[in-house]
């Protein structure tokens, strides 16, 4: 198989990941007070959403790599 084939593969198991889940939490923790002997911080927790056009494009440029990477030359 094709490194191209590969990397179709690649982004159609990426791109069909994304349209499941849809989203991604983090955390992110910040230093609110350094003072001396005295640490305060912050937990801010985030959320990406990925478009579900976005996912339905990245599976369909991942099937046309797979198409392209399996053609015989």
């Amino acid at each position: 198989m094709r490194p191209v084939a590969i990397l179709g593969i690649l982004l159609i198991v990426l791109g069909v990941g994304a349209a499941l889940f849809g989203h991604f939490n983090y955390s992110q923790t910040k230093p609110v007070i350094d003072a001396g002997p005295l640490h305060v911080s912050s937990q801010e927790d985030h959320t990406v959403w990925i478009p579900t056009l976005a996912a339905i494009a990245v599976i369909a440029a991942g099937s046309v790599l797979v198409f392209a990477g399996m053609r015989k030359s």
